[in-house]
């Protein structure tokens, strides 16, 4: 499927402006208002409250971290992998502009919110636990919809303008810095726009109070000077957007790239030597006197690069070049239909086709003299039709109901070993002779009840059952071979991964109830409580190696040191609670909390499941004095002694940390300065993996098991961003 200028070109010249000219008049005032239900649990963040964050990272996953229920895996320094109520990555449906972006990556480096950079972010929209199926489909835990800016147009000829913004930042931990500008035509029925972002930074430096040795600690000598080695990256961002208006219609076209010469990964084997992508986003949105049509079409092209990094070739390594390519192409066709005041129907047809290619050329005459084939053309097509049905019975009672139904096609085509040695050709034979062909028929069903006694009170109870297909990482990689499973890793413990062509889907039954208290006023106290369980059927979790080379008794046995695994389907239970409030003080000064509670267990073995985050809370303070509005911050996190035995998941200590922020604005600059980790501390993250960043590539070479990565050290960090 291609997509040319030419074919757009052909759709504007098609489309009956003049005739329908005067009906759109007539229309204009024809709106479809957002979903009458909106969980209790899904939390909108504009844009003016994700401008204090934007000047402390390049990773536009990070603006998500103060929000109830919402962790984040640690990854490259502008790759975390959000995660919620302990389900992350693939898990989660993660939309960018709309579009569902595949991570193309054994490590899955190329996260779909990598594709973004935070200050292009116009809102974040995220639906934790239950989530209508209109937004939904092949996940479990939820959606995350990161927007960017929707377009301006003039009102009328006479006020037809253009805008521009150009910003920098530095942040001391890493020597990070930065550049973004940003240009917009607003026109009465034409905006037109360019945004473009750079950011690199060298690796960052962990507290000063580090200690030496101990399991949830760096790891001794592996921790030179308190530098996290492999933490170094640099990126750069564009996009240009193109939008027409006419009454109440909106067409829109953006072209995206993204150029990311490097990337570490600490808590990987391997760094991010390349990433080049182009995505193409078409979308139309039109009011009509029956409702609302929606319909978009977007596509991705990417082509990875992973080899070992400076940090790592200091030990005398060769390079293990390991390259991917890969094609998305997606579409929605969307109908939100108001049968009356108290009902609103939607239903839509939604589609996506992905094709990866995952090879790893002979590398420094060490391995060779063919290349190695890790996922040969996989393909994974996805299907979905769903309808919603949303009603308002009277002024407190309000009702979702919805199903989605999902057929997921995946296949890949034979592979082959560096050479014909048995080594390889022993795996690669059992794997070809196959059939590897799969379909799964997936059913999801949602049902929301709120009751509203009064203005300043609410309650809902939801049900809900979501499904998710193997990504391709989790049926085809083939190997036994233990080098060749430790680069099968997207979730930064350090062990090795092999495939399972025979996974089934997940299938997740949640329970959810949530209540909403706040003031007449909602600006001067507010409260709310989500408890939720959720119970996985054919969890894909993993057990231990046992077939071809994966190391025999020694890796079924091992309850210290990086072990292979192999996915497979389980039971899981997941069971927690979010909680969240604010405070008017004064008039000039806010309080604000979230604290968030999960525990995630394996109900067929009795283990605990990987990489659940601690019970964590964050306090906050916030004074305004004019244009200055100032924060200061508490984040406390519990210790992490809950870990999977299956991985020898390596506990970590809870620790406090100090953050203090102060902002600046006029409608011409925002200035924001601020101090991260004010004392300076030394912490590991619960989330943040193994550490691996310095050292050998296998564990064979000298890589010690039993560190965590470390969280960073003091940052100062200033912004500056002009408009004009």
């Amino acid at each position: 499927m291609m997509f040319r200028m030419t074919t757009v070109a052909a759709v504007l010249a098609a489309l009956p402006w003049a005739s329908v000219a005067q009906e759109l008049k007539t229309l204009e005032e024809v709106t479809v208002t957002a979903d009458k239900i909106s969980p209790l649990g899904a939390r909108t963040t504009p844009a003016a409250q994700l401008a204090p964050q934007r000047g402390a990272t390049s990773d536009s996953a990070r603006l998500l971290q103060d929000l109830p229920g919402l962790s984040l895996y640690g990854a490259g320094g502008v790759s975390s992998l959000p995660a919620i109520h302990g389900l992350a990555d693939d898990r989660l449906r993660i939309q960018v502009d709309g579009m569902d972006l595949v991570a193309a990556c054994p490590n899955h480096m190329n996260s779909a919110l990598s594709y973004i950079d935070p200050t292009r972010v116009g809102s974040i929209t995220v639906f934790a636990g239950i989530t209508p199926v209109s937004v939904g489909g092949d996940s479990l835990g939820g959606t995350i919809a990161v927007n960017s800016a929707p377009p301006e147009f003039a009102q009328s000829a006479e006020t037809v303008t253009a805008r521009g913004t150009l910003g920098t930042f530095y942040r001391s931990n890493g020597k990070a810095s930065g550049l973004n500008a940003g240009a917009t035509y607003i026109g009465q029925n034409l905006s037109l726009t360019y945004s473009g972002a750079s950011a690199k930074a060298s690796n960052y430096r962990a507290g000063a109070d580090f200690k030496t040795a101990g399991p949830g600690t760096a790891g001794g000598p592996w921790l030179a000077g308190n530098e996290v080695a492999s933490s170094n990256y640099t990126t750069e961002n564009h996009d240009l957007g193109l939008a027409l208006r006419q009454g109440p219609h909106l067409l829109q076209l953006n072209v995206g790239t993204q150029h990311l010469p490097f990337e570490g990964f600490p808590n990987q084997r391997m760094d991010m030597t390349g990433n080049n992508s182009t995505q193409l986003n078409l979308r139309y949105t039109g009011q009509f006197d029956w409702g609302k049509l929606i319909a978009r079409a977007y596509g991705q092209n990417t082509e990875h690069f992973m080899n070992m990094g400076p940090d790592r070739f200091s030990y005398g390594l060769l390079g293990m070049p390991m390259n991917t390519s890969a094609k998305t192409r997606g579409a929605l066709l969307q109908a939100d239909t108001v049968l009356s005041e108290r009902d609103i129907v939607k239903a839509g047809l939604e589609s996506q086709t992905y094709s990866l290619y995952d090879w790893w050329p002979q590398a420094g005459g060490v391995m060779g003299p063919r290349t190695f084939w890790n996922v040969d053309y996989g393909t994974r097509d996805r299907l979905g039709a769903f309808a919603e049905w949303e009603a308002q019975w009277n002024p407190q009672w309000l009702s979702l109901i919805g199903l989605r139904s999902e057929t997921v096609k995946s296949d890949a085509g034979p592979v082959q070993g560096y050479n014909a040695q048995a080594i390889w050709a022993t795996d690669a034979a059992a794997f070809n002779a196959q059939n590897r062909q799969r379909s799964d028929h997936n059913l999801d069903f949602t049902a929301l009840a709120r009751y509203t006694p009064e203005d300043s009170r609410s309650f809902e109870l939801g049900l809900a059952r979501k499904t998710h297909s193997p990504n391709l990482y989790q049926r085809y990689p083939w190997s036994t071979q233990p080098m060749a499973t430790l680069m099968n890793n997207f979730v930064g413990d350090g062990n090795g991964y092999v495939g399972n062509p025979n996974l089934k889907p997940e299938v997740a039954h949640t329970l959810s109830a949530s209540g909403d208290w706040h003031a007449t006023d909602p600006s001067q106290w507010g409260f709310k409580a989500t408890g939720y369980v959720t119970w996985v059927q054919d969890f894909i979790d993993a057990q231990r190696c046992a077939i071809g080379q994966c190391g025999g008794a020694a890796n079924l046995s091992a309850t210290r040191g990086f072990v292979n695994l192999q996915y497979v389907n389980q039971s899981a239970r997941l069971h927690g609670l979010d909680l969240s409030g604010h405070l008017q003080l004064s008039s000039s000064l806010k309080g604000s909390g979230v604290l968030s509670f999960v525990n995630g267990s394996n109900q067929t073995t009795g283990d605990n499941l990987h990489n659940i985050m601690p019970v964590n809370t964050k306090l906050a303070l916030q004074h305004s004095l004019g244009a200055w509005t100032s924060t200061a911050e508490v984040q406390l996190v519990a210790a992490k002694t809950r870990v999977s035995q299956v991985r020898n998941e390596v506990p970590t200590a809870g620790y406090s940390l100090f953050n203090l922020r102060s902002s600046y604005e006029t409608k011409q600059l925002r200035l924001d300065l601020g101090i991260e980790n004010l004392f300076n501390r030394f912490y590991v993250l619960p989330l943040g993996g193994a550490y691996l960043g310095q050292g050998a590539s296998m564990t064979s070479l000298g890589i010690p098991w039993g560190g965590v990565v470390p969280g960073m050290g003091r940052s100062v960090n200033v912004a500056l961003n002009l408009r004009f």
